[in-house]
C-alpha cells in the first residue's frame, strides 16, 4: 500500500500534492542530504616507495534507524552512519586500501564496481565480514568513471535495499589522456579546470517500509522530497556535473529528467566524450550509473524541476528543484 499524506493532510507547494507533512530531523539521522551532494571522501593520502599514491579509507557497517520521510523511521544497515555511504573519490591509478569493519548484526561485504583481483571482490568467500570482524580491501582505482560499491552478502536484495551502498568516483589522470587533457582535467578534483564546475553526487534509491518487496518511498540521497523542499542552489554562470547512480531495489529501472533544459550523458562515466548528446531524460537499471553535464547560462534565474519520469516515483519522493541564481 502506498502512503497518503499524514492524517489526510496534503502539502501543495509548487508542483506537488499528496505529501507527508512535517520536517526531517537531520541531526537525529546524523547526516543531511544537502551535505552528501558534494561531500567527497578522498581518504588519507600518502606516497608509496615506488612513487605511487596510496589512499586509505575507514568504513564501518552498522545498524541504525533512518528517518526517510517525516515521521517514517526505516530500520537500515549503513556504511559510516549514512545512506548512501561515503562518496569515495580517487584518481585513476591510485592504490586504494579500505579497512572495513562490521559493527552490524549480519555478515556484510563491500563489493566495488571496477577492476580488481578475485580475492578483493567483496562477495561471500572473498571479503565477507562477520559481525565484530574486519577485512582490508586493496586494489587499483581502475577505470576512471562514475562507479559504486555495495554489500554483496545474501540475500542480496535485502542487503542492498537496507542501505549498504555508496558512490565510488575515479577521476581520470590527465597525464594518461593527452589527446583530451582539458576534458580530463575538468573532472580531476583539485584542478582549476574542475573548480569552475558545480559537482554533485546523486544516488537514486527507494525504501520498502513494510517489507513486501514494493517501495513506499523514492528519493535521491535517501530523504524523500529533500531537494524539492530545499532546492539545490546553483550559479547560472557555472556548468553543472552530476554523478548519477541508481541502486533502487524492487523496480526494474529508475530515471532522471531535467526540466526546461537538455544535457550530455556519459554512460558509466568511462569516456571523455558523451555517449548521449542533447537529451533531457535517461534511464538506468540497478547498478547503472553515469555523468550528467549541463548549463543554465542562457536561462533566466528561477526554480527548475528535475525528477524521475516514472510519475509514481516522483509523487512518492523523487522530486527535486534547482534554484538558479
Amino acid at each position: 500500500m502506498k502512503p497518503a499524506a499524514a492524517d489526510g493532510q496534503t502539502s501543495h507547494a509548487h508542483g506537488g500534492g499528496n505529501r507527508l507533512v512535517g520536517t526531517i530531523d537531520h541531526d537525529r539521522n546524523g547526516f543531511d542530504p544537502h551535505d552528501i551532494l558534494a561531500d567527497w571522501d578522498t581518504g588519507e593520502v600518502s606516497q608509496l616507495a615506488d612513487g605511487r599514491r596510496l589512499r586509505e579509507y575507514q568504513i564501518v557497517a552498522s545498524d541504525m534507524e533512518v528517518e526517510i520521510a517525516p515521521g517514517i523511521l526505516f530500520p537500515a544497515w549503513v556504511y559510516n552512519g549514512r545512506i548512501p555511504g561515503p562518496t569515495l573519490r580517487a584518481t585513476e591509478g591510485d592504490l586504494i586500501r579500505i579497512r572495513f569493519s562490521n559493527a552490524g548484526s549480519h555478515p556484510h561485504t563491500m563489493h566495488f564496481h571496477g577492476i580488481h583481483p578475485a580475492s578483493m571482490d567483496g562477495v561471500p568467500g572473498a571479503g565477507q565480514v562477520g559481525p565484530g570482524e574486519d577485512f582490508t580491501y586493496e586494489f587499483s582505482a581502475e577505470p576512471f568513471g562514475c562507479h559504486l560499491y555495495h554489500c554483496h552478502s545474501l540475500p542480496l536484495k535485502r542487503h542492498i535495499h537496507k542501505g549498504l551502498y555508496g558512490a565510488f568516483i575515479v577521476d581520470p589522470d590527465s597525464a594518461r589522456h593527452a589527446d583530451q587533457e582539458a576534458v580530463a582535467r575538468s573532472r580531476l578534483l583539485g584542478t582549476p579546470e574542475n573548480a569552475r564546475w558545480q559537482e554533485f553526487v546523486m544516488v537514486m534509491n527507494g525504501f520498502d517500509t513494510n517489507f513486501d518487496d514494493e517501495n513506499e518511498f523514492y528519493a535521491v540521497n535517501s530523504i524523500a522530497f529533500a531537494y524539492f523542499d530545499k532546492p539545490i542552489r546553483i550559479e547560472r554562470s557555472r556548468p553543472v556535473r552530476i554523478y548519477l547512480v541508481n541502486v533502487t531495489e524492487f523496480d526494474a529501472i529508475n530515471s532522471f529528467h531535467l526540466h526546461a533544459n537538455f544535457f550530455d550523458y556519459y554512460d558509466h562515466g568511462t569516456t571523455l566524450t558523451p555517449t548521449l548528446k542533447t537529451v533531457d531524460t535517461i534511464i538506468q537499471c540497478q547498478g547503472q550509473r553515469g555523468i550528467v553535464e549541463f548549463s543554465f547560462a542562457d536561462h533566466e534565474p528561477g526554480l527548475y524541476m528535475f525528477h524521475a519520469h516514472q510519475s509514481e516515483f516522483a509523487e512518492l519522493g523523487w522530486m527535486a528543484q534547482f534554484e538558479v541564481v
